[in-house]
């Protein structure tokens, strides 16, 4: 069974009310509970039956939904960490050019209509980096490329605080990333 991680230590992050973030938490304990459930109905059910079939389909979303939460909450801090001059950001550059047109790309991602998730992904295979969009949780995912820096753009992320002013919460999203996190989730 997966337990939820617990995220208060972003309680306090600029940009950020504490009420927009446990209602965020709380929408991502969802997650966890419905992945423990599904994971529970799929081994009651008979494989190949419509019940499994609906089952397995939305065990993604769910599953997508809790990894894609940890993955974000995790790569925030109420301390940003600024982004050090290391192979990292030698690869940004090289493939961008300079780190504001990164930047420039990743936010023009993020501020895209429609609801879901904006990423910096690495492929290991080919050596890139690419700013992408998945729309909901189980759409949109580049297979083999490993997540580094995640940003949720569903409006539970931003409401609260900023109601449709999305721009407004990628700003504030942009100064609380731990740049520490991104960085080793690319070493590692």
């Amino acid at each position: 069974m997966y337990q939820a991680k617990n995220f208060d230590h972003l309680l306090g992050t600029p940009g950020f009310s504490d009420t927009l973030l446990k209602n965020h938490f709380t929408l991502y304990e969802g997650y966890v509970k419905n992945t423990n459930t599904f994971l529970d109905l799929l081994s009651t059910k008979e494989v190949r039956t419509p019940e499994y079939s609906e089952l397995q389909r939305r065990f993604g979303w769910e599953w997508n939904g809790m990894r894609l939460h940890e993955l974000y909450f995790e790569n925030m801090s109420k301390d940003a960490k600024e982004l050090s001059d290391g192979p990292f950001k030698q690869k940004l550059e090289s493939i961008y050019g300079t780190i504001e047109d990164w930047k420039k790309n990743f936010i023009g991602v993020g501020a895209m209509r429609g609801i879901g998730w904006a990423l910096l992904v690495y492929d290991k295979k080919s050596d890139e980096l690419f700013n992408v969009w998945i729309n909901e949780h189980d759409l949109g995912h580049f297979v083999e490329t490993k997540p580094l820096l995640v940003m949720d753009v569903f409006e539970h992320a931003y409401i609260t605080d900023y109601g449709i002013k999305r721009a407004d919460y990628i700003e504030a999203f942009m100064k609380a990333i731990d740049w520490s996190v991104v960085e080793q989730r690319f070493v590692a």
